[in-house]
C-alpha cells in the first residue's frame, strides 16, 4: 500500500475537530491532537498540514515503505492511534524471535518480509486490541476502536 492510499484509509477513521471531555489528547482534529503538537493550530488544521504529519511523524519514522503489505498500513494506524513506539512494539510483539524493544531496525525488518504478513498482521491487531481494552477510556472510546480494528481485519 502506498503512503497516499493508507492516509486515506486512516483518515476516514480519525474525522473532524473534536474536543472530547474523556480525550487526554484535548481538542483533535484529523487525528491530531494538542497534546502530541501544542504548536499547530488544532481549530484550523487543514487536510493537507495532516497528510503532512502524518507522513513525516508516523509513516517515515515507522519505516512503513519498507514493511510489506498490510504490515505497512497496520503499522502507520497503530501509530496514527496509539503511538509510532508503542505501533513497533506490537508488529515485534507479533514476530517471533525479535526483540521487542520499539525500535524498527534490521532484526525487525527481516522478520517482517520472512514470516507471512497477514499472519502477523491478526496478532499484532490482537496485541492492540487487548491493550486498548485496559485503558481508563474503553468506556468512552471502546466501541470505535473496535469498529477500527474490525476494518482493518479487512485490510
Amino acid at each position: 500500500m502506498n503512503y497516499d492510499e493508507a492516509f486515506e484509509k486512516v483518515i476516514g477513521h480519525e474525522g473532524g475537530y473534536v474536543n472530547h471531555p474523556n480525550d487526554p489528547g484535548g481538542e483533535t482534529k484529523y487525528g491530531i491532537s494538542k497534546r502530541s503538537y501544542p504548536d499547530e493550530d488544532i481549530a484550523g488544521m487543514t487536510l493537507k498540514r495532516a497528510k503532512e504529519i502524518y507522513k513525516r511523524d508516523y509513516w517515515d519514522k515507522a519505516k512503513c515503505r519498507q514493511l510489506p503489505h498490510p504490515l505497512d498500513f497496520q503499522v502507520f494506524d497503530a501509530g496514527v492511534n496509539s503511538g509510532v513506539k508503542r505501533a513497533i512494539r506490537w508488529l515485534q510483539a507479533a514476530l517471533p524471535g525479535v526483540v521487542v524493544d520499539g525500535v524498527i531496525g534490521p532484526q525487525t525488518l527481516t522478520a517482517a518480509r520472512t514470516y507471512n504478513a497477514y499472519k502477523t498482521s491478526s496478532a499484532m491487531l490482537g496485541e492492540r486490541l487487548e491493550f486498548m481494552t485496559r485503558l481508563g477510556t474503553w468506556p468512552s472510546f471502546g466501541r470505535g476502536w473496535s469498529r477500527r480494528v474490525a476494518d482493518n481485519l479487512r485490510v
